[in-house]
């Protein structure tokens, strides 16, 4: 093997299961290569899928946002296995949002614990997982529904950058559960910031009240969340920001996926910008969570090609 073909097999290979902004931005900051794909629907609705760019011998990195994973998964396993098949020495996940985090415990009798059922069966396809923020709440960390490596990316970093650049900001978390996140997001961005206090009554209905902002009427209000899913919370959030007489309300979030159109809902209520990261594809992408990303993709890559594979059972 001459040397340049030597050091071709180490260059990376980063595919994208659908069009996303990391994967060009990912491929120059790791020097890595775009894979290219076709992938298309027959008529009956299954999978075509070829991967066109030559892997023998390659790392492979996949990136894929997981929203709507029902329709994601199948042609998600099918290029993670084909990957393999075709000779990559390794084959990652970088999921900037990963989804079945919810159902985390058995809430009624009967109910599918579906976030350990999604881990057990994705672990099966891939050597290491990298992804942001996901929605850890009865578990301390992806090991324990994850059987390969993983590494957790915190978007807060993201967040206080782009806050550093704007001024007489006042931050407001939605809930109890987001103030240490906000606290901290607030003393690296030198802003202020208030929590409110949120009830749930189902999927689409919660209440949310604030403590007194008497002080900050002359200021912008930031809404922070880690995710916008239904945007019922951040819509609360905007109807008592209002009574307090706050003339300019933001929203900034790491994970944007807007379902039920609810960005345009956002956008009427009152808020005047909408803020996201790259992690979905979306028009309110403002901040860039590539950077954050190439360290530990590396070791990531890295790791396993010091350790070796893992076993599958």
């Amino acid at each position: 093997m001459t040397k340049s073909a030597a050091e071709k097999s180490t260059v990376p290979v980063i595919f994208a299961l659908e069009p996303h902004p990391l994967q060009a931005a990912l491929a120059q900051q790791l020097n890595a290569v775009s894979g290219k794909l076709e992938i298309r629907s027959f008529p009956d609705k299954e999978t075509y899928l070829r991967v066109e760019t030559a892997i023998k011998g390659r790392p492979c990195i996949v990136i894929a946002d997981l929203t709507n994973p029902n329709e994601k998964y199948l042609p998600l396993v099918f290029l993670l296995e084909t990957l393999r098949e075709l000779g990559a020495t390794s084959v990652g996940l970088v999921a900037p949002y990963l989804s079945y985090m919810r159902q985390d415990c058995r809430f009624r009798i009967g109910e599918a614990i579906t976030s350990r059922i999604f881990a057990k069966n994705m672990s099966l396809h891939i050597d290491w997982l990298v992804t942001i923020d996901p929605h850890l709440h009865r578990y301390n960390s992806l090991d324990e529904i994850y059987t390969v490596p993983s590494r957790v990316i915190q978007g807060a970093p993201a967040l206080v950058g782009w806050l550093k650049t704007h001024q007489k900001l006042v931050l407001i978390g939605p809930d109890e559960e987001s103030e240490q996140w906000v606290s901290e997001i607030a003393q690296l961005s030198g802003h202020p910031y208030v929590i409110g206090e949120k009830q749930r009554f189902g999927d689409r209905e919660v209440t949310v009240t604030l403590p007194d902002l008497k002080t900050y009427q002359s200021y912008t209000a930031v809404i922070i969340d880690d995710i916008i899913s239904s945007g019922q919370t951040i819509l609360r959030c905007v109807d008592e920001v209002k009574k307090h007489t706050i003339n300019h309300i933001l929203c900034i979030a790491v994970h944007g996926i807007f379902a039920d159109n609810s960005d345009a809902k956002l956008l009427s209520s009152g808020i005047e910008t909408l803020v996201t990261t790259n992690t979905i594809r979306h028009s309110s992408n403002a901040i860039d969570i590539a950077p954050l990303l190439v360290e530990p993709i590396s070791d990531c890559i890295s790791q396993f090609a010091s350790e070796g594979s893992h076993s599958r059972d």
